[in-house]
């Protein structure tokens, strides 16, 4: 068949006045991670697409065809009976926490709840394609309410998703709840070790990563660095003593060694005076004088009582890692590699203000359930369950690397950032720490090292 030019012009014409339309529908429906980095893409077993000329053309042909047979992408979820229903809830307590001690550190009130939001609304967009409907149930009750009784109440209405975020102790009470044992409960908060060993609970997978995977990661780069001494800073917060032990497990477990552990007793109520600084810049010193040699001061402050005064005060000029100074991350807004930044630019677009770490575990709990029902084709928890400790699953995370579970307590593998107050330095598993399985394995307990008694 002969088709003249003047035919050519305007069906080319007409193709590209009609493809950008088509994509920007497809992107703004989708609003997922379809659009970051390649590594991105690969982590979640996308095909790359092709840069080339015929690349493009192809892939953009292809894309018109699909188009003809898919529902439109800007129709709304109620126009057609879904194929499915999805239901995810968020529950969450508004606890005392404490107050950052920098003012840079701003403290937001929907904490958690705009990471929710926001990973709802990427998974609506991506569920409207294959027919699915996604809902979010907000959950979050007051410092003086009872979450346990909220939780129990939401599984007698049949609820059987739940992001959990939420301390360790409302954790395993809402985990043992009697209608919680068939349901699926994501943690996105704790960081006890305890919750994935010996109180490890079949119903709960963690998103959140433990102590023992923070301290690991900041261990192996300290490793790298050859700082193997430290010199041990500890508060008296309920918090810092598993921390302390996990700290105490990971410099043993690389070779390292801690020279001598000392408490924090002064107190620092006058700190936002006027004179506030003298007393800290004589504390601190004070603190960490007099120790035997060391290549780094460690701190163990969960509670934010000191750990932010210690770096340029110590007696000895050292670096400070642990909770404060260097730290251990699964995320920050500095952070920019894998796409990052344009998740975090997305995500200050939708929130008005930048992403927090808490926000992020919240999102990456939210998305957790999302892939899981979009690439299993079912909402049923128990085919859930299973598909999510399979082989078959994996998320994207933004880390260059897709995320799954570990088996043997169900906590997600995922590499963790090595971070200074404002750029990226390193991120862990380090070079050179390998795994016959998971090289993220390397962190925490591994299955050889489980105490976890359920299995998955």
């Amino acid at each position: 068949m002969t088709v003249s030019r003047e035919a050519a012009r305007s069906g080319s014409a007409w193709f590209w006045r009609s493809s950008p339309r088509f994509f920007s529908r497809w992107r703004l429906a989708s609003n997922s991670q379809a659009s970051c980095a390649d590594s991105e893409a690969a982590a979640i077993g996308s095909s790359r697409v092709r840069r080339g000329r015929g690349g493009v053309i192809l892939t953009a042909l292809a894309g018109m065809a699909m188009a003809a047979s898919w529902p439109s992408p800007l129709r709304a979820v109620g126009d057609a009976t879904p194929k499915l229903t999805a239901r995810v809830v968020y529950l969450s307590k508004a606890y005392a926490d404490p107050l950052p001690l920098s003012l840079l550190e701003d403290v937001a009130a929907d904490q958690g709840l705009a990471g929710a939001r926001y990973g709802h609304q990427q998974t609506v967009g991506t569920g409207r394609f294959l027919g699915h409907r996604h809902e979010l149930v907000e959950a979050v009750v007051g410092q003086q309410q009872d979450v346990v009784a909220k939780a129990a109440e939401l599984l007698a209405a049949g609820e059987r998703v739940i992001i959990a975020d939420l301390i360790a102790d409302d954790l395993l009470a809402v985990a043992d709840l009697p209608g919680a044992s068939d349901a699926i409960i994501l943690n996105v908060r704790a960081p006890d070790d305890r919750l994935r060993q010996r109180d490890c609970r079949r119903n709960v997978f963690h998103i959140a990563p433990s102590f023992a995977m923070r301290t690991d990661a900041l261990a192996q780069y300290l490793a790298w660095k050859g700082w193997r001494r430290a010199l041990l800073v500890t508060g008296s917060a309920p918090s810092d003593a598993p921390f302390v032990a996990a700290l105490q497990r990971a410099y043993s477990r690389f070779g390292l060694k801690i020279v001598e552990t000392r408490n924090y007793a002064f107190k620092a109520g006058s700190r936002r005076m006027d004179t506030g600084h003298q007393q800290i810049q004589a504390q601190m010193p004070l603190v960490t004088q007099g120790a035997p040699p060391h290549d780094v001061v460690l701190v163990a402050d969960t509670g934010e009582v000191f750990g932010e005064y210690l770096p340029f005060r110590t007696a000895e000029p050292k670096p400070v890692v642990g909770t404060h100074g260097l730290v251990a991350t699964t995320w920050h807004r500095a952070f920019e590699q894998f796409g990052a930044k344009t998740m975090q630019q997305r995500f200050e677009d939708f929130a008005k203000r930048k992403m927090t770490e808490r926000d992020h575990l919240v999102w990456l709990g939210v998305r957790t359930m999302g892939e899981a029902v979009l690439r299993s084709g079912t909402s049923d928890v128990a085919a859930l369950r299973a598909f999510m400790l399979s082989d078959a699953y994996v998320v994207a995370g933004f880390k260059g690397t897709g995320l799954t579970f570990r088996t043997w307590n169900r906590q997600m593998r995922q590499p963790l950032l090595i971070m200074g107050p404002r750029a990226l330095v390193s991120i862990s598993p380090q070079e050179g720490y390998l795994h016959p399985k998971f090289v993220t394995d390397t962190l925490g307990f591994d299955e050889a090292e489980t105490a976890c008694g359920q299995p998955g």
